[in-house]
Protein backbone atom coordinates (compact mmCIF):
# COMPACT_ATOMS: atom_id res chain seq x y z
CA UNK A 1 0.00 0.00 0.00
CA UNK A 2 3.22 2.61 0.97
CA UNK A 3 4.33 1.45 -2.97
CA UNK A 4 1.41 2.41 -4.56
CA UNK A 5 0.57 5.34 -2.58
CA UNK A 6 4.04 6.21 -3.09
CA UNK A 7 4.15 5.56 -6.90
CA UNK A 8 0.76 7.05 -7.69
CA UNK A 9 1.76 10.38 -5.47
CA UNK A 10 4.74 10.55 -7.46
CA UNK A 11 2.90 10.19 -10.45
CA UNK A 12 0.24 13.06 -9.71
CA UNK A 13 3.13 15.14 -8.88
CA UNK A 14 4.99 14.70 -12.49
CA UNK A 15 1.70 15.04 -14.23
CA UNK A 16 0.73 18.42 -12.59
CA UNK A 17 4.78 19.23 -13.25
CA UNK A 18 4.10 18.65 -17.21
CA UNK A 19 0.96 20.44 -17.15
CA UNK A 20 2.42 23.57 -15.58
CA UNK A 21 5.51 23.29 -18.15
CA UNK A 22 3.28 22.88 -21.28
CA UNK A 23 1.02 25.76 -20.30
CA UNK A 24 3.67 28.29 -19.36
CA UNK A 25 7.02 27.72 -21.22
CA UNK A 26 7.77 29.32 -24.42
CA UNK A 27 10.65 30.32 -27.20
CA UNK A 28 11.00 33.54 -29.02
CA UNK A 29 12.98 33.43 -32.15
CA UNK A 30 14.18 36.18 -34.08
CA UNK A 31 16.61 37.20 -36.57
CA UNK A 32 18.22 40.34 -37.42
CA UNK A 33 19.12 40.23 -40.89
CA UNK A 34 17.28 39.10 -43.89
CA UNK A 35 19.61 39.11 -46.49
CA UNK A 36 23.66 38.11 -46.59
CA UNK A 37 26.10 38.12 -48.24
CA UNK A 38 28.82 34.91 -48.48
CA UNK A 39 31.37 35.92 -45.58
CA UNK A 40 28.45 37.60 -44.15
CA UNK A 41 27.77 37.63 -40.24
CA UNK A 42 24.22 36.01 -38.71
CA UNK A 43 22.74 36.89 -36.02
CA UNK A 44 20.32 35.19 -33.52
CA UNK A 45 18.83 35.94 -30.03
CA UNK A 46 16.69 33.51 -28.61
CA UNK A 47 14.49 34.16 -25.13
CA UNK A 48 13.06 30.99 -23.34
CA UNK A 49 10.27 31.95 -21.08
CA UNK A 50 9.15 29.98 -17.96
CA UNK A 51 5.56 31.32 -16.64
CA UNK A 52 4.63 28.88 -14.40
CA UNK A 53 6.04 28.36 -10.74
CA UNK A 54 7.31 24.56 -11.94
CA UNK A 55 11.19 25.18 -13.32
CA UNK A 56 12.05 22.58 -16.17
CA UNK A 57 15.71 20.87 -15.46
CA UNK A 58 16.34 20.09 -19.02
CA UNK A 59 14.89 21.83 -21.99
CA UNK A 60 16.01 20.16 -25.67
CA UNK A 61 15.71 22.79 -28.42
CA UNK A 62 16.55 21.46 -31.57
CA UNK A 63 17.14 23.57 -34.89
CA UNK A 64 15.63 22.26 -38.21
CA UNK A 65 17.33 25.25 -40.14
CA UNK A 66 18.71 24.55 -43.47
CA UNK A 67 21.69 27.18 -43.46
CA UNK A 68 24.89 25.02 -44.14
CA UNK A 69 26.86 25.02 -41.14
CA UNK A 70 24.36 26.51 -39.06
CA UNK A 71 23.13 24.34 -35.77
CA UNK A 72 22.02 26.50 -32.64
CA UNK A 73 20.45 23.12 -31.21
CA UNK A 74 21.39 23.49 -27.18
CA UNK A 75 20.10 21.57 -24.16
CA UNK A 76 19.24 24.42 -21.13
CA UNK A 77 17.28 24.14 -18.01
CA UNK A 78 15.06 27.42 -16.54
CA UNK A 79 13.59 28.21 -13.07
CA UNK A 80 10.31 29.56 -12.41
CA UNK A 81 8.97 32.05 -13.36
CA UNK A 82 12.30 33.48 -15.10
CA UNK A 83 13.32 33.73 -18.52
CA UNK A 84 16.68 33.22 -19.89
CA UNK A 85 18.57 34.65 -23.12
CA UNK A 86 21.36 34.44 -25.39
CA UNK A 87 22.63 34.74 -28.98
CA UNK A 88 23.81 32.69 -31.90
CA UNK A 89 26.09 33.70 -34.35
CA UNK A 90 27.09 31.73 -37.39
CA UNK A 91 29.34 33.13 -41.08
CA UNK A 92 27.62 32.53 -44.08
CA UNK A 93 29.63 30.29 -45.63
CA UNK A 94 27.63 29.46 -48.76
CA UNK A 95 25.35 31.29 -51.48
CA UNK A 96 21.46 30.32 -51.44
CA UNK A 97 17.91 30.26 -50.45
CA UNK A 98 17.60 29.40 -46.95
CA UNK A 99 15.26 29.22 -43.96
CA UNK A 100 15.41 29.85 -40.51
CA UNK A 101 13.41 27.69 -38.55
CA UNK A 102 11.34 26.07 -37.36
CA UNK A 103 12.37 24.93 -33.71
CA UNK A 104 11.32 22.41 -31.95
CA UNK A 105 11.45 21.73 -28.04
CA UNK A 106 11.40 18.71 -25.54
CA UNK A 107 10.85 18.70 -22.03
CA UNK A 108 9.39 16.78 -19.31
CA UNK A 109 9.46 16.20 -15.36
CA UNK A 110 12.33 15.51 -13.52
CA UNK A 111 10.87 12.05 -12.49
CA UNK A 112 10.70 11.18 -16.61
CA UNK A 113 7.19 10.30 -16.63
CA UNK A 114 5.86 12.72 -18.86
CA UNK A 115 7.56 13.87 -22.01
CA UNK A 116 6.35 17.25 -23.93
CA UNK A 117 7.22 18.41 -27.34
CA UNK A 118 6.15 22.05 -28.95
CA UNK A 119 6.64 22.51 -32.79
CA UNK A 120 7.22 26.24 -33.37
CA UNK A 121 6.75 26.57 -37.23
CA UNK A 122 7.78 29.79 -37.49
CA UNK A 123 10.42 30.72 -40.02
CA UNK A 124 12.55 33.17 -42.13
CA UNK A 125 13.83 33.30 -45.48
CA UNK A 126 17.33 34.32 -45.48
CA UNK A 127 19.22 35.30 -49.02
CA UNK A 128 22.61 34.51 -49.32
CA UNK A 129 24.40 36.44 -52.17
CA UNK A 130 27.47 36.23 -53.31
CA UNK A 131 30.02 38.88 -52.17
CA UNK A 132 30.97 41.66 -54.43
CA UNK A 133 34.49 42.42 -54.09
CA UNK A 134 36.97 45.84 -56.24
CA UNK A 135 38.13 44.07 -59.31
CA UNK A 136 41.33 44.90 -60.70
CA UNK A 137 41.32 46.97 -63.67
CA UNK A 138 38.82 45.09 -66.24
CA UNK A 139 38.34 47.80 -69.53
CA UNK A 140 34.54 46.32 -70.60
CA UNK A 141 34.73 47.19 -74.31
CA UNK A 142 32.35 50.15 -74.67
CA UNK A 143 29.66 50.30 -77.49
CA UNK A 144 27.29 53.30 -78.59
CA UNK A 145 26.10 53.54 -81.75
CA UNK A 146 25.19 50.82 -83.70
CA UNK A 147 28.64 49.84 -85.85
CA UNK A 148 30.81 51.75 -83.16
CA UNK A 149 31.23 49.28 -80.81
CA UNK A 150 33.98 47.10 -81.91
CA UNK A 151 37.63 48.08 -80.89
CA UNK A 152 39.52 48.71 -83.94
CA UNK A 153 43.29 48.52 -83.81
CA UNK A 154 44.36 51.46 -85.82
CA UNK A 155 41.85 53.25 -83.46
CA UNK A 156 42.56 53.24 -79.69
CA UNK A 157 39.56 55.48 -78.84
CA UNK A 158 35.87 54.42 -78.23
CA UNK A 159 33.31 55.91 -80.10
CA UNK A 160 29.70 56.96 -79.03
CA UNK A 161 26.61 58.66 -80.52
CA UNK A 162 28.21 61.55 -80.37
CA UNK A 163 30.29 63.30 -83.14
CA UNK A 164 33.26 66.02 -82.89
CA UNK A 165 34.00 66.72 -86.11
CA UNK A 166 35.75 64.98 -89.13
CA UNK A 167 39.20 63.77 -89.75
CA UNK A 168 40.89 61.98 -92.62
CA UNK A 169 40.17 58.62 -94.17
CA UNK A 170 42.46 55.99 -92.72
CA UNK A 171 42.60 52.49 -93.95
CA UNK A 172 40.18 49.90 -91.61
CA UNK A 173 37.59 52.55 -91.27
CA UNK A 174 33.88 51.65 -92.56
CA UNK A 175 33.13 53.01 -95.48
CA UNK A 176 29.33 53.92 -93.45
CA UNK A 177 31.51 56.53 -91.67
CA UNK A 178 32.58 58.54 -94.38
CA UNK A 179 30.98 62.50 -94.56
CA UNK A 180 30.07 62.55 -98.23
CA UNK A 181 29.79 66.59 -98.25
CA UNK A 182 32.89 66.95 -97.00
CA UNK A 183 34.98 64.60 -98.98
CA UNK A 184 33.36 66.29 -102.01
CA UNK A 185 34.51 69.52 -100.79
CA UNK A 186 37.90 68.45 -100.11
CA UNK A 187 38.24 66.22 -102.63
CA UNK A 188 39.37 63.23 -100.33
CA UNK A 189 37.66 61.03 -97.76
CA UNK A 190 36.79 62.28 -94.84
CA UNK A 191 35.24 59.61 -91.96
CA UNK A 192 32.85 61.22 -89.22
CA UNK A 193 35.13 61.46 -85.52
CA UNK A 194 33.45 60.21 -82.64
CA UNK A 195 33.93 61.30 -78.55
CA UNK A 196 34.81 58.90 -76.12
CA UNK A 197 32.57 59.23 -73.91
CA UNK A 198 30.65 55.58 -74.31
CA UNK A 199 27.36 54.62 -72.46
CA UNK A 200 26.50 51.55 -73.80
CA UNK A 201 23.81 49.18 -72.08
CA UNK A 202 26.27 46.05 -70.48
CA UNK A 203 24.92 42.41 -70.96
CA UNK A 204 26.44 39.89 -68.51
CA UNK A 205 27.03 36.47 -69.84
CA UNK A 206 28.30 33.62 -67.63
CA UNK A 207 29.08 30.12 -68.81
CA UNK A 208 27.18 27.47 -66.22
CA UNK A 209 28.02 24.24 -68.60
CA UNK A 210 29.24 22.08 -65.90
CA UNK A 211 31.26 19.68 -68.00
CA UNK A 212 33.35 22.70 -68.43
CA UNK A 213 33.80 23.97 -65.23
CA UNK A 214 36.61 23.31 -63.04
CA UNK A 215 37.66 22.82 -59.34
CA UNK A 216 35.83 22.10 -56.45
CA UNK A 217 33.42 23.84 -54.03
CA UNK A 218 34.29 27.76 -53.14
CA UNK A 219 37.74 27.42 -55.46
CA UNK A 220 36.21 26.53 -59.03
CA UNK A 221 34.68 28.28 -62.01
CA UNK A 222 31.98 28.23 -61.22
CA UNK A 223 31.31 30.23 -57.69
CA UNK A 224 34.36 32.20 -59.30
CA UNK A 225 32.89 33.37 -62.06
CA UNK A 226 29.62 33.91 -59.67
CA UNK A 227 31.36 36.62 -57.92
CA UNK A 228 32.84 38.24 -61.34
CA UNK A 229 29.03 38.55 -62.16
CA UNK A 230 27.67 40.16 -59.31
CA UNK A 231 31.03 42.10 -59.02
CA UNK A 232 30.35 43.43 -62.38
CA UNK A 233 27.06 44.28 -62.14
CA UNK A 234 27.33 46.37 -59.35
CA UNK A 235 29.99 48.52 -61.09
CA UNK A 236 28.40 48.82 -64.44
CA UNK A 237 25.19 50.30 -62.08
CA UNK A 238 27.27 52.42 -60.31
CA UNK A 239 28.78 54.03 -63.52
CA UNK A 240 25.72 54.66 -64.98
CA UNK A 241 24.78 51.42 -67.51
CA UNK A 242 22.00 49.60 -67.76
CA UNK A 243 22.94 46.30 -66.93
CA UNK A 244 21.33 42.93 -68.28
CA UNK A 245 22.21 39.48 -67.20
CA UNK A 246 22.02 35.67 -68.57
CA UNK A 247 22.90 32.36 -67.79
CA UNK A 248 21.75 28.84 -68.75
CA UNK A 249 22.32 26.39 -65.74
CA UNK A 250 19.40 23.77 -64.60
CA UNK A 251 17.16 26.88 -66.25
CA UNK A 252 17.39 30.00 -68.33
CA UNK A 253 18.01 33.15 -66.67
CA UNK A 254 17.53 36.75 -68.88
CA UNK A 255 17.24 40.48 -67.21
CA UNK A 256 16.96 42.48 -69.11
CA UNK A 257 19.20 45.79 -69.07
CA UNK A 258 17.72 48.42 -67.18
CA UNK A 259 18.99 51.36 -65.04
CA UNK A 260 16.32 50.58 -61.72
CA UNK A 261 17.29 49.99 -58.39
CA UNK A 262 15.82 46.75 -57.99
CA UNK A 263 18.14 45.23 -61.11
CA UNK A 264 20.97 44.99 -58.57
CA UNK A 265 18.81 43.16 -56.08
CA UNK A 266 17.24 40.85 -59.21
CA UNK A 267 20.60 40.05 -60.50
CA UNK A 268 22.46 39.22 -57.12
CA UNK A 269 19.33 37.04 -56.46
CA UNK A 270 19.50 34.74 -59.43
CA UNK A 271 23.12 34.53 -59.19
CA UNK A 272 22.76 33.10 -55.54
CA UNK A 273 20.17 30.16 -57.03
CA UNK A 274 22.24 29.36 -60.15
CA UNK A 275 23.19 25.51 -60.75
CA UNK A 276 25.00 24.38 -63.76
CA UNK A 277 23.26 22.91 -66.11
CA UNK A 278 23.71 21.07 -69.51
CA UNK A 279 22.90 24.04 -71.86
CA UNK A 280 26.33 24.47 -73.88
CA UNK A 281 27.32 28.04 -73.94
CA UNK A 282 27.34 28.39 -77.77
CA UNK A 283 24.01 27.58 -77.67
CA UNK A 284 23.22 30.33 -75.03
CA UNK A 285 25.19 32.70 -77.37
CA UNK A 286 23.32 31.96 -80.54
CA UNK A 287 19.83 31.91 -79.08
CA UNK A 288 20.91 35.66 -77.72
CA UNK A 289 21.70 37.04 -81.16
CA UNK A 290 18.36 38.22 -81.86
CA UNK A 291 17.70 39.87 -78.56
CA UNK A 292 21.16 41.73 -78.50
CA UNK A 293 21.17 45.12 -79.52
CA UNK A 294 23.69 46.79 -81.87
CA UNK A 295 26.04 48.72 -80.18
CA UNK A 296 25.77 46.98 -76.60
CA UNK A 297 28.93 45.71 -74.12
CA UNK A 298 28.65 42.76 -74.06
CA UNK A 299 30.73 40.45 -70.89
CA UNK A 300 31.85 36.74 -71.55
CA UNK A 301 32.87 34.99 -68.18
CA UNK A 302 33.97 31.35 -69.43
CA UNK A 303 36.28 28.45 -68.13
CA UNK A 304 35.80 26.66 -71.24
CA UNK A 305 38.85 26.57 -73.41
CA UNK A 306 37.61 24.24 -76.01
CA UNK A 307 36.40 27.54 -78.47
CA UNK A 308 33.02 26.05 -79.39
CA UNK A 309 31.88 29.14 -78.53
CA UNK A 310 33.58 31.47 -80.55
CA UNK A 311 31.27 31.15 -83.52
CA UNK A 312 28.69 32.73 -82.08
CA UNK A 313 30.55 35.14 -80.79
CA UNK A 314 31.83 35.81 -84.28
CA UNK A 315 28.40 36.06 -85.67
CA UNK A 316 27.71 38.77 -82.44
CA UNK A 317 31.03 40.87 -84.16
CA UNK A 318 29.35 41.34 -87.54
CA UNK A 319 26.40 42.59 -85.28
CA UNK A 320 28.94 45.15 -83.99
CA UNK A 321 28.14 43.48 -80.84
CA UNK A 322 31.08 45.03 -78.53
CA UNK A 323 32.49 41.77 -76.25
CA UNK A 324 34.97 41.59 -73.33
CA UNK A 325 36.21 38.70 -72.90
CA UNK A 326 36.89 36.92 -69.36
CA UNK A 327 38.43 33.27 -69.51
CA UNK A 328 39.40 31.13 -66.82
CA UNK A 329 43.12 29.78 -66.44
CA UNK A 330 42.54 25.94 -66.32
CA UNK A 331 46.06 25.56 -64.78
CA UNK A 332 45.48 27.54 -61.37
CA UNK A 333 42.43 25.71 -60.86
CA UNK A 334 43.40 22.07 -61.51
CA UNK A 335 45.02 20.16 -58.31
CA UNK A 336 47.12 18.19 -60.74
CA UNK A 337 49.58 19.41 -63.02
CA UNK A 338 47.68 19.88 -66.25
CA UNK A 339 48.06 17.92 -69.26
CA UNK A 340 49.74 18.90 -72.28
CA UNK A 341 46.47 18.93 -74.66
CA UNK A 342 45.06 21.27 -71.94
CA UNK A 343 47.66 23.31 -72.07
CA UNK A 344 47.69 23.47 -75.78
CA UNK A 345 43.46 24.28 -76.01
CA UNK A 346 43.39 27.40 -73.53
CA UNK A 347 46.90 28.84 -75.52
CA UNK A 348 44.72 27.86 -79.02
CA UNK A 349 41.56 30.03 -77.69
CA UNK A 350 43.67 32.81 -76.77
CA UNK A 351 45.22 32.63 -80.33
CA UNK A 352 41.91 32.64 -81.46
CA UNK A 353 40.78 35.43 -79.52
CA UNK A 354 43.55 37.28 -80.35
CA UNK A 355 42.51 36.61 -83.89
CA UNK A 356 39.55 38.42 -84.17
CA UNK A 357 40.56 41.06 -82.13
CA UNK A 358 39.66 40.77 -78.89
CA UNK A 359 42.31 40.31 -76.30
CA UNK A 360 41.19 38.18 -73.18
CA UNK A 361 41.40 38.81 -69.58
CA UNK A 362 43.07 36.05 -68.14
CA UNK A 363 41.33 34.48 -64.32
CA UNK A 364 43.56 33.00 -62.57
CA UNK A 365 42.61 31.31 -59.43
CA UNK A 366 44.84 33.28 -56.78
CA UNK A 367 43.13 36.56 -58.00
CA UNK A 368 39.64 35.62 -56.17
CA UNK A 369 40.89 33.30 -53.54
CA UNK A 370 41.78 35.88 -51.49
CA UNK A 371 40.06 37.61 -47.87
CA UNK A 372 38.18 40.15 -49.63
CA UNK A 373 36.29 37.66 -51.69
CA UNK A 374 34.77 37.29 -48.78
CA UNK A 375 33.40 40.46 -47.14
CA UNK A 376 31.88 40.09 -43.48
CA UNK A 377 30.84 43.85 -42.77
CA UNK A 378 27.27 43.48 -42.25
CA UNK A 379 26.91 42.52 -39.27
CA UNK A 380 30.06 43.91 -37.41
CA UNK A 381 30.73 46.78 -35.23
CA UNK A 382 33.81 49.45 -35.34
CA UNK A 383 34.58 51.45 -32.23
CA UNK A 384 36.84 54.39 -31.29
CA UNK A 385 38.15 55.26 -28.20
CA UNK A 386 38.50 58.56 -27.19
CA UNK A 387 40.83 60.18 -25.07
CA UNK A 388 38.83 59.84 -21.96
CA UNK A 389 37.98 56.13 -22.60
CA UNK A 390 35.09 56.55 -24.11
CA UNK A 391 34.03 53.89 -26.98
CA UNK A 392 31.86 55.55 -30.15
CA UNK A 393 31.11 53.82 -32.80
CA UNK A 394 31.90 54.67 -36.22
CA UNK A 395 30.44 51.77 -38.21
CA UNK A 396 27.14 50.11 -37.56
CA UNK A 397 25.24 47.05 -39.00
CA UNK A 398 22.85 48.29 -41.48
CA UNK A 399 19.88 46.97 -40.01
CA UNK A 400 19.48 46.29 -36.52
CA UNK A 401 16.01 45.58 -35.97
CA UNK A 402 14.67 41.97 -34.83
CA UNK A 403 12.32 40.02 -36.61
CA UNK A 404 10.56 37.26 -34.56
CA UNK A 405 10.49 34.01 -36.51
CA UNK A 406 8.19 32.55 -34.05
CA UNK A 407 6.87 32.13 -30.27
Amino acid sequence: MVLLVGLGGAWLVAYIWARILASGLHLEREMRYGWAHVGDRLEERFTLINQGLAPALWVEIHDLSTLPGYDVSRVTAIGGESRNSWKTSQVCTQRGLFTLGPTQIKTGDPLGFYHITFDLPGSAVLMVSPPVIPLPQIDVTPGGRAGEGRRSRSDPFERTVSTSGVRSYTAGDPLRWIHWPTSVRRQELYVRNFDSTPASDWWIFLDLNKEAQIGEDWNSTLEHGVILAASLADLGLRQGHAVGFSASGERLIWLSPTHSAEQRMLILRELALIKPGEVAFANLLEAARPALRHGASLIVISPDYQAGWLEPLTMLLHNWIAPTVLIFDPVSYQSSVTTHHTDLSYKGIQAALAGLGIIPYIIRREMLDRPEARPGHQGEWEWRVTGFGRAIPIHKPADLSWKQLGR
